[in-house]
């Protein structure tokens, strides 16, 4: 019953860290990557579609983007999207390519990216306490509901706690990664 419990909680916790690596890899640093232009789509015969799907995208130098376009039809529209998406980046094509520059980052601009990332980091230590704090309310139930004795109550909590707290610390690994990476000139 509490294995049952126990891998229900890791699973629950593996997805936050999922979700929280996501939402920071969305946040640029001094390197460009592919993934940069994931949220980025344009209607392509009447559809919603990925950037990626329509052209090949690959890093040229640490700070330009080649995408290679397959449809010419779909030059201006991406430039157009890659303008409005407001993530810093600018576009310029030449043929069936468009070349997509990052700037240096700004001295504020790196605070008040640290700042997003500080609080997506405490984000996910919220979402990571709710997940103990719901697990920890179905053990104490269990032991109001006299299915398991007061110390398989405090054993289970002890073990939920320290699944907590190795979450939380990849947490903050994974913030202190990123914010390096920030700050990298």
């Amino acid at each position: 019953m509490f294995d049952n419990i126990k891998k229900n909680t890791i699973n629950c916790m593996d997805q936050c860290i999922s979700v929280f690596k996501n939402n920071i890899m969305k946040i640029r640093t001094n390197r460009i990557a592919p993934y940069m232009l994931d949220g980025i789509y344009i209607e392509y015969y009447g559809t919603k579609t990925p950037v990626s799907q329509l052209s090949s995208i690959t890093v040229e130098n640490f700070n330009t983007l080649k995408i290679n376009v397959f449809d010419a039809s779909t030059i201006k529209p991406i430039e157009q999207e890659i303008i409005n998406s407001n993530i810093g980046l600018y576009p310029s094509s030449n043929g069936l390519t468009i070349r997509v520059s990052l700037p240096a980052l700004t001295e504020s601009r790196r605070k008040d990216l640290i700042k997003i990332l500080q609080h997506e980091g405490e984000n996910s230590r919220i979402s990571i306490r709710n997940i103990r704090r719901d697990i920890n309310n179905k053990i104490k139930n269990l032991f109001k509901n006299k299915s398991i004795s007061e110390d398989q109550e405090r054993r289970f909590q002890s073990e939920i706690q320290k699944i907590t707290d190795n979450f939380i610390k990849k947490s903050d690994y994974l913030l202190a990664e990123k914010k390096k990476d920030l700050m990298i000139i």
